[in-house]
């Protein structure tokens, strides 16, 4: 067995959200040469579960093991009986974390530095369309780039939000944006505070705002905006019909604890 090779997936498995607990299971399988295998990842966030399973494959020519992708299915609790299921891969750069796949899942935006087909680092919001899918019935990811104009920082300035009075509370706060959660922050206005949540939206260059009941408070939504939200979650919703609009998540997922079991093999 390769230990290095080891280490190296060890660690890989750790910095794409899974955690230290796969050593084991993963030096098993790689001691006794298993050409292709599975590591499963069972996790919740919120009141949704979460399962994980981690793709690994042989080189034909040497004993070096790849982790190559990972599927992803989340289950609502109000819709025990379907779940969405996407497919994320490993590249050679910054991979897609557990918890920003749920997050493109739930329909928000992820924040990521990219690498090209030439080696170059780029940077991009990702975003899942979900009116588009592939043979494999995965969704299609769409890139909004630098270029495209969309400044985070500048855009929440535009709102009386308390946390941008402190430096650390505002980095924080646009850290926690770009790895697509749905954020707490606290609203002053004419004296009094208000909280409610909020979420990245690139697309339209702005931030969608809710209220402790999870509803839209944005009232300069433009018309444009409106119709293609409503036509992107009645996509989502038609896919086996899994999935509930945002409003319906509970107020106290952004600080919502993952609760880990044991990882299995399969």
């Amino acid at each position: 067995m390769n230990q290095k090779n080891l280490e190296y997936l060890k660690d890989q498995i750790k910095y794409t959200g899974f955690g230290e607990g796969f050593e084991a299971p993963l030096k098993r399988m790689m001691e006794i040469e298993k050409p292709a295998f599975k590591l499963v990842h069972e996790t919740k966030f919120g009141t949704d579960k979460v399962e994980a399973r981690m793709n690994f494959s042989k080189s034909k020519q040497t004993d070096m093991y790849f982790f190559n992708s990972y599927q992803v299915s989340v289950q609502k609790e109000n819709n025990p009986d379907e779940a969405m299921k996407q497919t994320f891969y490993i590249n050679k750069g910054n991979n897609i974390t557990l918890k920003e796949a749920y997050n493109l899942m739930e329909g928000r935006s992820v924040n990521k530095d990219l690498t090209n087909k030439e080696g170059q680092l780029y940077n991009a919001w990702l975003q899942m369309d979900f009116k588009q899918s592939d043979d494999n019935g995965n969704f299609k990811i769409q890139q909004y780039h630098q270029n495209y104009g969309y400044d985070l920082e500048a855009t929440l300035s535009k709102h009386p939000i308390k946390e941008l009075e402190n430096e650390t509370y505002k980095s924080n706060l646009i850290d926690s944006l770009k790895k697509g959660n749905l954020q707490s922050a606290t609203f002053q206005n004419e004296g009094s505070e208000q909280k409610q949540y909020i979420e990245a939206n690139p697309r339209f260059k702005t931030i969608n705002i809710y209220d402790s009941n999870m509803q839209r408070v944005d009232n300069r939504q433009s018309k444009t905006e409106k119709q293609s939200e409503a036509q992107s979650r009645s996509a989502k919703q038609e896919h086996k019909g899994q999935q509930q609009p945002i409003a319906d998540e509970a107020p106290d997922i952004p600080k919502a604890k993952k609760k880990r079991k044991r990882p299995t093999i399969t």
